[in-house]
């Protein structure tokens, strides 16, 4: 769920760093209908409900601050990136449009469970808890990681090592989590605690190590390893503190309802298993240069904690 200049020219360098990161990860609000192009399997069509199918549509939810896989493009109105592609693809092969709207990420599962939107891709760790309020169809993997400004040139592979200093993450993620764990950890050892900052989106994360408020900000593995790209260098991915771990689309199911039997969960979950045999899946993570988070296996709800 996404350098440090200081002294003299600090507010220039700032400007267009804030510049660089409002064009890859704009704060705007808004909406992008993305049309299908013709793929459309009969056969997998034929899994979704029929009242969706009679509409045509599926609304999903993303946050749309977490370059590369879902941001903001120059117009600041239309959501693009990794998961976009994905969906898109999706939707092709059920004929649906995926209709993304932008939605601060800790929001998302509640809009599900309410009805207020049919889908959520946002780039979802898929934990047991998050199973217990809907289907989780993995479909990537990530670990957590690590960006500093490129002066830091500490490779970093605990969140211990930030006893005492402040770090940046997102509200509802789970880096946010893991980062007041380790702070808990450090006073437990004695150490002063990690100064955690929390931001409604990635952006405030960002801004939060570009202005130093924070040494460092947490991301997913790939998000982290993006912003060096988006800064040209003033950011450096300082290391992965955590494992790759699935990512998964959160799908709505009737609430009481079994695990996996959320009206859309075999639908796409098909899809996504035709994506791989066919090679768009590979072509759009090859795009954006994020192959190494390839599944070769779609699964549902295949998180163990």
């Amino acid at each position: 769920m996404r350098s440090r200049p200081s002294g003299a020219g600090r507010g220039a360098v700032l400007s267009l760093l804030i510049g660089i990161f409002l064009v890859a990860t704009a704060c705007a609000k808004g909406t992008t209908t993305l049309t299908s192009s013709g793929k459309k399997d009969a056969k997998i069509a034929a899994e979704v409900p029929a009242s969706i199918r009679s509409k045509g549509s599926v609304t999903v939810a993303s946050d749309a601050s977490y370059a590369p896989m879902e941001f903001f493009g120059p117009d600041n109105k239309t959501i693009e990136g990794a998961d976009v592609d994905i969906g898109t693809a999706i939707g092709d092969i059920l004929g649906l449009k995926f209709n993304f709207v932008n939605a601060t990420f800790d929001t998302i599962i509640p809009g599900l469970q309410s009805g207020k939107f049919d889908v959520g891709i946002s780039s979802f760790f898929d934990t047991k808890d998050r199973q217990k309020k809907v289907d989780m169809i993995d479909y990537f993997q990530a670990g957590s990681g690590i960006f500093v400004p490129s002066s830091d040139q500490t490779t970093y592979t605990s969140l211990d090592q930030f006893c005492g200093k402040s770090v940046a993450a997102e509200s509802g993620t789970t880096e946010l989590s893991d980062a007041t764990a380790a702070s808990k950890t450090c006073q437990s050892e004695g150490k002063p605690a990690i100064k955690v900052l929390s931001f409604t989106d990635q952006n405030g994360v960002n801004l939060a190590v570009t202005s130093a408020r924070a040494v460092a900000g947490l991301a997913d593995s790939e998000v982290a390893a993006y912003q060096t790209k988006v800064t040209n260098g003033k950011l450096r991915f300082g290391g992965e503190y955590a494992k790759p771990v699935l990512y998964g689309m959160a799908i709505p199911r009737p609430t009481g309802s079994a695990p996996g039997s959320g009206p859309l969960t075999k639908a796409i979950s098909d899809a996504l298993t035709k994506l791989i045999a066919d090679g768009t899946y590979g072509t759009i993570l090859a795009k954006w240069g994020i192959q190494a988070g390839a599944l070769t296996t779609i699964t549902v709800n295949g998180a163990t904690s």
